[in-house]
């Protein structure tokens, strides 16, 4: 951290007077807001560039903080920059998802292409090379993102013109894209009704208009004029609704808990953070129809008596963003937002707020502390948010897919839900259908469609020449199931029973071009790179981890290294603070149980069966 605020201050002469009082303004308009400091570190980015040491202390002023602060933050975040960068910065994904579709390869072609490194720019000060983690674009893997746009399903040939065309001055402006990446409706489509993304690629997203002639925001006004909130709060038990972002805790339950708490104010969060690899649904609520998540939190807000709610969207979502603002712009000039709702005393806003490049921020602790300006740090509970949470008030967290469903279960009714999907986990489902099929993509269908019929259906089937070899349900963090589990229901139940999850219902398939001591060392290197380091489990276990595995990788693994990670992971799930930690070792243990002789292949024979490790 130290060069990072020499290599800032070198340059912090040239900032003129006039960037200086632009910087002013954006301090002013922040300045008596809870939590601002985010905020305006981003537009300060915006504005620059990058955030050298006079612009930290100048905001730490303006803010009436310490700089100590400004720092704390800033070095917790991946997407703040310390010095200057090229005019175009280049992400490359090295996700799982993508990391099994050849991201190392694309790696080098960019290399190659730009004749620097990753970290480097180019002498022409055009292209700055960076790795990310996770872009959240799973279904077009192996991709990159050029400041705000997405280029995935990279070849040589397709990078070479991609990095042409922004040579010849031909960048892509986000704002006129109309997704970013597909077209929903160009996927295979459920014979069943959809329920969350009715609305996706048949509306257009930036016109309120379009969400009204469909029926859009009445729910709201059922809600608010001819429903007490205990009655909301009742519907949404009845439905079944449980938590689309991986917990799968009842929704209702959940708004129960808040309800009756007498401290005021009361918030409603919208988890849209989606930084699990092979994640990529709520995007397209975002982008398709982010009025219905709008709609969704006020009938949340409605419920427990919150009149404030903030949308914590992802920091390379820059179309979901935009997006979102517009919509909210919308909906409080026609009256859906703001004071005293159609007429009643209820009044509920919202505000977007950005992480900057965090995978723990979507534990929803860590994502509350990064709204209130921190340091993601999840915290310890109990107390839970649904009684102390955001600025220490009582605090609803839902993700997007599931406050999407909201609407269509107070139009239509908690019993209505209740009768799609599984007893155990009812209504409809977005699933995602990643990595070695021909045609990956997302789909929405009752809770239950098996993996074989999600594979065959909507996935289109395993590429040419595959044999199915494993998948990875539910998320990074999720462990792997085998052929024996293609035929399984895909409710939280069921999966949880052959050792896999419904998580965020992303499945990652993998045929048998993959070692999967190779995968393993993909998502150990996730994780090592996404711990935050507030614990010593954790923050220890996961690089130990990251290492022995490329050790095995290399052929350089020993007798006692698979006993040592058994040892190693059962620590970090016992002792880790946080669910990150607790669950990083579970894909190993689970790749240990079902694929043990690949590891001891690689250490005891120095051979890779699928042939992707090379050994010296």
């Amino acid at each position: 951290m130290i060069q990072h605020t020499q290599s800032a201050s070198q340059t912090a002469a040239d900032i003129s007077p006039e960037v200086f009082s632009k910087l002013e303004a954006i301090i002013a308009r922040y300045q008596d807001q809870p939590g601002a400091l985010m905020p305006v570190l981003q537009e300060a980015q915006d504005l620059l560039g990058y955030l050298p040491v006079a612009v930290q202390e100048r905001i730490a002023a303006g803010l009436n903080i310490p700089g100590s602060e400004v720092f704390g933050t800033m070095s917790f975040y991946s997407m703040y920059a310390w010095a200057p960068k090229g005019k175009y910065i280049i992400r490359m994904c090295e996700s799982p998802p993508c990391h099994v579709n050849g991201s190392e390869n694309i790696l080098q072609v960019l290399k190659e292409e730009l004749g620097v490194g990753v970290g480097e720019t180019t002498t022409d000060g055009l292209f700055t090379l960076e790795l990310t983690a996770c872009l959240g674009v799973c279904e077009v893997a192996p991709a990159m993102q050029i400041n705000e746009v997405v280029f995935g399903n990279l070849t040589r040939d397709k990078v070479k013109q991609v990095l042409s065309d922004y040579r010849a001055g031909k960048a892509v402006d986000y704002r006129a894209l109309p997704y970013t990446t597909n077209d929903f409706r160009k996927y295979k489509q459920s014979p069943q009704e959809l329920v969350v993304l009715d609305n996706v690629g048949g509306i257009d997203p930036m016109k309120i208009d379009d969400y009204l002639a469909k029926g859009g925001y009445s729910a709201l006004k059922k809600a608010v004029t001819s429903m007490t909130p205990e009655a909301v709060v009742e519907e949404v038990k009845t439905s079944g609704l449980r938590g689309r972002g991986g917990a799968g805790f009842p929704c209702g339950v959940k708004w129960s808990f808040t309800r009756p708490l007498t401290a005021t104010p009361k918030y409603i969060v919208c988890n849209a953070d989606e930084g699990e690899p092979g994640t990529i649904k709520d995007r397209y609520i975002m982008e398709g129809d982010p009025h219905k998540v709008l709609e969704g939190m006020a009938i949340a807000g409605f419920a427990v008596g919150a009149s404030k709610g903030f949308i914590y969207v992802r920091g390379e979502y820059y179309l979901s963003k935009y997006r979102l603002q517009n919509a909210i712009d919308q909906a409080k000039a026609k009256g859906y937002l703001g004071d005293k709702l159609f007429g009643t005393d209820f009044s509920f806003d919202i505000e977007v707020r950005s992480g900057f490049g965090s995978y723990v921020c979507g534990e929803e602790t860590a994502l509350i502390e990064s709204i209130e300006g921190h340091r993601g740090y999840p915290r310890a509970k109990p107390p839970f948010p649904g009684v102390e949470g955001l600025w220490h008030q009582p605090t609803v967290v839902n993700n997007v897919e599931t406050l999407a469903s909201v609407p269509a279960i107070i139009n239509r009714g908690g019993e209505w839900y209740k009768s799609l999907g599984t007893e155990n986990t009812t209504g409809t489902k977005i699933y995602q259908i990643i990595g070695h099929v021909k045609t990956p993509q997302i789909v929405e269908v009752p809770v239950g469609i098996t993996l074989r019929e999600l594979i065959d259906t909507y996935g289109g089937g395993l590429r040419e020449g595959s044999t199915f070899k494993m998948c990875q349900t539910g998320g990074a963090s999720a462990g792997l199931v085998t052929a024996d589990a293609l035929d399984i229901p895909m409710d939280l139940a069921s999966l949880a029973q052959v050792g896999g999850a419904l998580g965020s219902g992303t499945m990652l398939v993998m045929d048998e071009s993959v070692c999967v001591v190779d995968f393993m060392r993909s998502v150990a290197k996730f994780f090592a790179h996404e711990s935050c380091g507030q614990c010593t489990p954790c923050r220890e276990g996961t690089p130990r981890i990251l290492e022995t595995l490329s050790r095995i990788c290399q052929g350089q693994g020993q007798v006692g290294d698979l006993d040592f990670l058994e040892r190693l992971a059962g620590t970090m799930v016992d002792a880790s603070f946080c669910p990150l930690g607790q669950t990083a070792p579970g894909p190993l243990m689970s790749a240990l149980k079902l694929f043990r002789p690949e590891f001891e292949e690689h250490i005891k024979e120095r051979k890779c069966r699928a042939g992707v490790c090379r050994f010296a």
